[in-house]
């Protein structure tokens, strides 16, 4: 299919994307890893519930000294709010993260036998937990087929033209209507650890990119630049011309 096709806005060439720039994931990321360090459910859920509004970086950096301490959920259960807070205070959001942590650490252990429970409603009624940490955990601890939409996904469906990416659960239903389900677990973090290496928020050159030097309209580019998030030299570069193709 020809880049003007891949860059049509019907249904066919929206698949014809996808299809593309899954294969592309794939060969790049074929066995892409859990950012956050785990080492069961439960480390992995206090993990998520820390990384929002925080770098993973900084999380991976708290979570040793307070799994050391508290590895389980009635030991995190048995921790005041002030000693969380302690080991946590350089996350965003600090105060909150702690409160809901000993919450949902004692409500596993009293209402789940202290095992993370494996639905999608019983996750969501957790203090903190709200449906894309649900979905990273089931995805990710359980093999449920879910597709976690966090600040990458949404940002990279809505350049790829995937999905019009207006919320993120328009971007979860857009996605998850593109892919097999065997797909969406691997291919989350295929497109996370994407926009990190190649796709950045800000200061991208589509052209330099693997997926959007084809995927990404002019009409998105002209969105891109509007909101300063093409470098300027490249943004007068690219006016009159169209985006080379990246190669098969």
């Amino acid at each position: 299919m020809s880049d003007d096709a891949l860059t049509g806005t019907s249904q066919a060439a929206r698949a014809a994307r996808a299809a593309r720039a899954g294969e592309i994931l794939e060969a790049l990321f074929p066995a892409p890893a859990i950012p956050l360090d785990h080492g069961d459910p439960f480390q992995l859920l206090v993990a998520v519930v820390l990384s929002a509004q925080t770098t993973d970086a900084r999380v991976n950096q708290v979570t040793p000294a307070l799994f050391a301490r508290a590895a389980t959920p009635a030991a995190m259960a048995a921790l005041s709010e002030r000693e969380i807070l302690g080991f946590i205070r350089s996350c965003g959001l600090a105060p909150a993260k702690a409160k809901n942590l000993r919450a949902l650490a004692r409500l596993i252990t009293e209402r789940h036998g202290g095992e993370v429970p494996r639905s999608f409603e019983a996750l969501e009624a957790l203090p903190g937990v709200g449906h894309k940490t649900a979905s990273v955990v089931m995805a990710q601890a359980f093999g449920v087929p879910a597709f976690p939409v966090d600040t990458h996904i949404h940002r990279l469906a809505g350049r790829w033209g995937l999905s019009r990416a207006r919320t993120v659960e328009e971007v979860e239903r857009d996605l998850k209507a593109l892919y097999p389900p065997a797909r969406w677990n691997a291919l989350h973090l295929q497109i996370i650890h994407f926009g990190r290496a190649h796709c950045p928020a800000r200061g991208h050159d589509p052209d330099a990119c693997p997926i959007c030097a084809w995927a990404m309209s002019p009409a998105q580019r002209r969105r891109e630049r509007a909101a300063g998030r093409l470098p300027a030299a490249r943004a007068r570069a690219t006016l009159g011309g169209r985006a080379r193709s990246a190669p098969r």
